[in-house]
C-alpha cells in the first residue's frame, strides 16, 4: 500500500514578496493555505499539476533559530522536500531498514506527526516526512500575493545526488517513488521518479559531494510562450530566492536564476 507522496518543495526566504511574485504572479500558483508555527510563517501555492511550493520565513524567538541559521549561512534557497504520509510509523520503519536514523522525530501530536532526514543521509537536502491529522490551517490569502498568472505545470524538481543508487533506494523503498526512466553514463547518471499525485523528481549524479542538493525546478506553460520581459523578471526573482528555474514553452527550456542552489 502506497502511503507517501512528494507534497511540496519548501523555500526559505526573508522576503516573501519575491516568492509571491515569481511563483504566484508569473508562474500561476494559487493560494492553498498557510499559517504561523513557532518561530516561522509558511504558505503554500498550488500549480496546474505537480507538487506545491512552500515559502518559509522566520518570525523571531528561539524557535526561529533553525531557519535563521540556514538563512545566515546560505541565504534564501531551497530548504527541504516534504513527503506527506498516511502512516509515518511504516515510513520510519522503512527508513530504518535502509540504515538511516531520522532526526527531530515528533509523534505525540494527533494533528501533525513529523520526522526529518539529515542532508548527510538524504543526498544533500533535508527531507521531511509528515502525517497530518485533521483539517489544514486556513489563513487568509496574503494581501501581497498577486492574482495568479497564466497557469503552469510544476513539471519536476531536480535533485543532484552523490550516490544515485542510494538515492533511488531511499525514494523507492522508503518514500514510494516509482522509476519511470533511467539512463546516462556512470558519471552523469539520471533517473526520473514519479508519485501517484503526479509529482516528479529527477535524480542527477553530481560530479562531487559538494554539488549535492536541489537543482533546477522545471515549470511548463502551455498557453503561451514566456516573453523576454517575463524571463528577465523570473531571472531576477529566482536569483533573490536562491533557486534555479527551467521555464519551458513549446518544448524549449529557458533557464533562470543561479546555476547552483543549495539545500539545508
Amino acid at each position: 500500500m502506497r502511503t507517501a507522496i512528494l507534497d511540496h518543495v519548501a523555500i526559505a526566504t526573508r522576503e516573501l514578496t519575491h516568492g509571491w511574485g515569481l511563483f504566484g504572479g508569473l508562474l500561476g500558483g494559487s493560494w492553498v493555505y498557510g499559517g504561523d508555527d513557532p518561530g516561522f510563517w509558511w504558505g503554500q501555492l498550488r500549480f496546474a499539476t505537480g507538487p506545491k511550493i512552500e515559502l518559509l520565513t522566520p518570525t523571531g524567538g528561539p524557535d526561529a533559530a533553525f531557519l535563521e541559521r540556514f538563512l545566515a549561512s546560505r541565504g534564501a534557497g531551497p530548504h527541504h522536500l516534504n513527503f506527506a504520509v498516511t502512516d509515518i510509523g511504516e515510513i520510519l520503519a522503512r527508513v530504518h531498514a535502509l540504515g538511516i536514523e531520522p532526526v527531530n522525530v515528533r509523534l505525540a501530536s494527533p494533528t501533525w506527526k513529523e520526522a526529518f532526514l539529515h542532508p548527510r543521509d538524504a543526498q544533500g537536502i533535508v527531507i521531511q516526512v509528515a502525517q497530518p491529522g485533521g483539517p489544514a490551517p486556513r489563513y487568509a490569502r496574503p494581501a501581497e500575493l498577486p492574482a495568479p498568472g497564466t497557469p503552469c505545470d510544476f513539471a519536476l524538481a531536480e535533485h543532484r545526488v552523490q550516490d544515485i543508487d542510494a538515492a533511488i533506494r531511499l525514494y523507492t523503498r522508503a518514500l514510494d517513488g516509482e522509476i519511470t526512466s533511467r539512463g546516462g553514463r556512470a558519471d552523469t547518471a539520471v533517473a526520473d521518479l514519479t508519485w501517484h499525485n503526479g509529482a516528479r523528481l529527477r535524480l542527477v549524479q553530481a560530479a562531487d559531494a559538494g554539488q549535492a542538493g536541489l537543482g533546477s525546478l522545471h515549470f511548463i506553460r502551455h498557453a503561451a510562450a514566456f516573453s523576454a520581459a517575463e524571463l528577465d523578471l523570473a531571472a531576477g526573482l529566482s536569483d533573490r530566492l536562491g533557486v534555479s528555474l527551467d521555464l519551458l514553452t513549446s518544448g524549449t527550456a529557458k533557464s533562470a536564476g543561479p546555476a547552483d542552489s543549495g539545500a539545508g
